[in-house]
């Protein structure tokens, strides 16, 4: 067996065997390391197939540029604001692995039916050196013969940048922030009581009261204001503190 169907070969099983890797692998982060090996084995299978100019576009294009931008988008986006794996709609979850087996059987007849021993088809290099190269062709095809869906994949990227941008948007500041006492800890029994009414005066208890709860306190931000609640004991003279140390 000659050496290059062997690298053909071996290519094309890791290169499966990371696209498998995408989808079992819970964590993005390994799932696009996954990726980036399933791209550049492509890669590797277009130098075999002499077409190296998309192998330096796959490794330049994807792997360079779109897979550092979904690393971008990954670390802008908090993995617990993510939808669980089973939640959606039970007809989502019947519809989508039905158009997965659909995809795979389509694919699998395209490539029964052509046969892949011998089918060079018909751009032989003769043929290619008169357009200019293989890179010159690429890109007449692109913008001519295949104009519209170049142009509707590039629509699609736009769709896929603007909802990185809504995910990636803080929410309004009030539904993600809350104040949190360090002098007196939510969820304790030091917790500030209710104020008075705002049509009520002012006593001298009231006054009395307020300096006892030392209003000089440190008043924070929080994102979660109940995983702030560790407490120090109160000791005999001595008045209470407190830690904002997270659970």
């Amino acid at each position: 067996m000659p050496w290059n169907v062997i690298f053909f070969y071996a290519l094309a099983a890791i290169s499966i065997l990371a696209a498998a890797g995408i989808v079992v692998a819970r964590n993005p982060v390994h799932s696009a390391i996954f990726l980036v090996l399933t791209l550049f084995n492509t890669a590797g299978i277009f130098v075999l197939l002499g077409a190296e100019f998309l192998a330096a576009v796959q490794v330049i294009v994807y792997a360079g540029a779109a897979l550092v931008l979904m690393l971008f988008l990954l670390m802008l986006v908090d993995p617990q604001d993510l939808p669980e794996r089973d939640s959606g709609l039970p007809v989502q979850r019947i519809v989508g692995p039905l158009l997965g087996v659909i995809l795979f059987l389509e694919v699998a007849a395209a490539v029964a039916n052509r046969g892949m021993v011998g089918a060079s088809g018909n751009a032989d290099p003769a043929t290619i050196a008169l357009v200019g190269g293989s890179t010159q062709a690429v890109g007449n095809l692109l913008f001519t013969q295949y104009l519209l869906p170049f142009e509707i994949i590039s629509l699609v990227l736009l769709i896929g940048v603007v909802g990185a941008i809504v995910l990636a948007l803080p929410e309004r500041l009030g539904e993600r922030l809350g104040t949190i006492s360090l002098g007196h800890p939510r969820g304790t029994d030091m917790a500030l009581p209710e104020g008075p009414d705002a049509a009520a005066p002012i006593t001298a208890a009231d006054r009395q009261a307020a300096r006892e709860l030392d209003m000089t306190r440190e008043v924070i931000l929080v994102k979660d204001p109940d995983l702030y609640t560790t407490v120090r004991p109160k000791t005999p003279g001595q008045r209470n503190s407190t830690r904002t140390t997270r659970k």
